[in-house]
């Protein structure tokens, strides 16, 4: 009984100290964007209350030119945590899965993909298990070809194989056709077709693969390819990868966003201004992002225009009231 308290408090620490973590990590992530906005609005507010930037600007120093080490400071920023702290990020997300995935569902997820092919895992109500294998996915609508079938029994016997020309995922069952059943010590079986009763989903399956915020930067591409040449969409991982390699200029672009609110503040009132102002913009490009991130993972506008908006957006405005409040 000492021994159950003690394992039982170590695997309860684990796990708290994982979710912390993943909780902290998320958490950064989440609020990066709002960290360089009100930090920025903060810096410049100071300057400006100072008397710094005026001071600066009789010296002949544009807006542009002190907002250059700003804007440079923020891509730095991004690019090392998408380059950096995304990799630790996404490797303490995936682990947290795996953990949760041990612990509350008792397994690991039916899918698995590689360059060897396509795996799944079923099982049936008594217990026995089929392992799937297929070179590729020959349509969207889940077509096998070829495919190869492994069937145990409960406990872990091999019982049978199948190799047949293709399969097909339909509602509630597979449909094998052109295949050979083989069976231990007996004769190979040819059949034109054969129905295997399943539990499994167009997506299901795809909601199997790795979540694009459990892989790192670095290894989104080759997923990305070995998706698209197994015959899966990579909508989203696609668009994951886009919106990363946005983040920088993202950043970049909130610096000028920010120097809107804060370079032309009165000392009254100016910063329940700033405040205001910086909540809507950060709300504003919430929403935007989402309605546009929600039109690319549709494929209604391409992946990269999703990705790319709020930044080409957050640029354009930055860029526009800049010149508006100080170059006339």
């Amino acid at each position: 009984m000492h021994l159950a308290k003690t394992f039982s408090a170590y695997i309860a620490r684990q796990f708290f100290g994982w979710f912390c973590a993943v909780f902290a990590a998320m958490v950064i992530v989440t609020f990066l964007l709002d960290y360089i906005l009100f930090g920025t609005m903060l810096a410049f507010w100071r300057l400006t209350r100072n008397n710094e930037l005026v001071v600066a600007r009789a010296a002949g120093v544009s807006v542009w030119q002190f907002l250059t080490p700003a804007v440079l400071v923020a891509l730095l920023i991004g690019i090392v945590a998408v380059t950096v702290f995304n990799p630790i990020a996404s490797f303490t997300e995936r682990a947290y899965e795996k953990l949760e995935g041990h612990i509350l569902r008792q397994g690991s997820d039916p899918l698995s993909l590689s360059d060897a092919g396509l795996w799944l895992r079923q099982s049936d109500s008594q217990g026995n298990q089929i392992i799937i294998h297929a070179g590729k996915v020959a349509s969207k609508h889940l077509v096998l070809d070829p495919v190869t079938l492994f069937f145990f029994d409960g406990s872990t016997q091999f019982t049978s194989r199948v190799d047949a020309q293709s399969a097909r995922l339909e509602k509630g069952d597979w449909l094998i056709e052109n295949g050979v059943r083989w069976l231990p010590n007996e004769p190979p079986q040819p059949f034109p077709a054969l129905r295997l009763a399943t539990t499994l989903t167009p997506r299901k399956i795809e909601e199997s693969f790795a979540s694009p915020d459990t892989m790192s930067f670095w290894d989104l591409p080759g997923f990305i390819d070995l998706l698209e040449l197994s015959g899966f969409p990579a909508q989203r991982h696609r668009l994951h990868f886009n919106v990363l390699l946005a983040r920088p200029f993202l950043l970049s672009a909130m610096v000028l966003v920010a120097a809107t609110f804060s370079l032309r503040m009165q000392r009254r009132g100016g910063a329940t201004l700033m405040i205001i102002g910086g909540v809507i913009s950060g709300f504003l490009l919430y929403f935007l992002s989402d309605v546009v991130f929600a039109l690319g993972l549709s494929a209604k506008v391409p992946v990269i225009l999703a990705a790319w908006t709020p930044t080409g957006v957050s640029l354009i405005f930055g860029a526009s009231m800049l010149l508006h409040l100080e170059d006339g």
